[in-house]
């Protein structure tokens, strides 16, 4: 394929279709107002984004409960005081003509105790002093993503991702190391994928036949199993629950160094996976044209853009443009940033990662 094919239409199961093969991840950027809600800042980056010709916008990590929150002013899906920002943020992806996804997120064990955040770890040896949950706590969780998801689409996003990647609660509850429950969310793999198959059905009974649910997995730390996860996702994709898998990879090029799948590219381990209709995309040192081509003769159906989309909010224009089109070298500037109108909050957010912003 070339790089002319990322701007050929993709179909979804639910909804309206992808306009062309470029989806926004959910940048955690920490603008959002103290209290959860959209802040002048939000819709700003919004605005920005919804003009950079992505095929579908996710917002960044919002909290289905206040309690499951791991950034400072991370932004809110919990409340109904919420729906007026949120709808904003809709209304400005929707006018730029792409499709929007809220990503729905608990912390789980990390959540953030100074922030208001109440730690919900699936073991009780996890996080010293704090008990496991009790199988209602986490049916309560459970409905909270499920809530949260029709608040999306009363606010008129397009639908939601579900955040199961990076060892936050549905990736901790998959874990054998976090999860050592003797109910029906723990022990074996298919109980400890129970929680997230719950919330993505109760999200698909809940909302519109319109409305997409894609499901964001990462595969590294926090104790996981490739071969385990590699398995879940086979029954999901062959149970058609989800629009689309986003693949929250360190880089799409790493290569699996040990057990079944040694020598083989993590990628390709899930895009060999039989997908029915689902379509399967992945993010990872995603920087230039040419290798957001490739990914699509690597199996991926679209490309998740992160870093680079910090970089230029019109990567998708930037690569249908220039076919050898290349990123910005990080790190940049503090300036750099703020000269193509990023927030100062989201810059003080990416002057922790030294490899980004000096």
């Amino acid at each position: 394929m070339s790089v002319s094919d990322l701007f050929k239409p993709l179909t979804l199961s639910h909804g309206p279709e992808m306009r062309n093969r470029f989806m926004l991840a959910p940048l955690t950027n920490q603008q959002s107002d103290d209290d959860g809600s959209a802040s002048v800042f939000d819709q700003d980056w919004m605005r920005q984004l919804s003009q950079g010709d992505y095929a579908l916008v996710q917002t960044c990590a919002a909290t289905v409960e206040p309690g499951g929150i791991a950034f400072k002013r991370q932004l809110g899906i919990h409340s109904d005081d919420h729906l007026h920002g949120l709808t904003e943020m809709a209304t400005s992806i929707r006018e730029g003509g792409g499709l929007s996804a809220v990503q729905l997120h608990h912390a789980g064990h990390r959540a953030r105790p100074e922030l208001g955040g109440i730690p919900a770890p699936a073991s009780g040896s996890t996080v010293p002093g704090v008990n496991a949950l009790t199988t209602h706590q986490v049916e309560r969780i459970r409905d909270s993503f499920i809530t949260a998801a029709r608040r999306a689409e009363q606010a008129g996003f397009d639908g939601v991702s579900v955040h199961g990647a990076f060892g936050w609660i549905l990736s901790e509850f998959m874990s054998p190391l976090l999860n050592d429950r003797t109910d029906k969310y723990g022990g074996s793999t298919e109980n400890r994928a129970r929680l997230t198959v719950e919330v993505i059905e109760g999200i698909r009974r809940a909302c519109g036949p319109e409305f997409q649910i894609g499901w964001r997995l990462s595969v590294e730390r926090y104790g996981l199993r490739l071969e385990e996860l590699r398995d879940i996702t086979a029954e999901i994709l062959d149970r058609e629950l989800i629009d689309y898998l986003d693949l929250a990879l360190w880089d799409t090029a790493q290569v699996v160094h040990e057990g079944a799948f040694q020598g083989q590219t993590m990628l390709s381990v899930f895009t060999n996976l039989p997908r029915k209709s689902v379509r399967v995309g992945a993010a990872g040192k995603i920087m230039s044209a040419q290798r957001a081509g490739r990914l699509l003769d690597e199996g991926c159906d679209f490309v998740v853009i992160g870093r680079a989309g910090i970089l230029r909010r019109d990567f998708p224009r930037q690569v249908q443009q220039d076919a050898f089109y290349e990123s910005p070298a990080l790190p940049v500037t503090a300036q750099y940033l703020r000269s193509g109108g990023v927030s100062e909050r989201f810059i003080n957010y990416l002057q922790g990662w030294q490899t980004f912003v000096y």
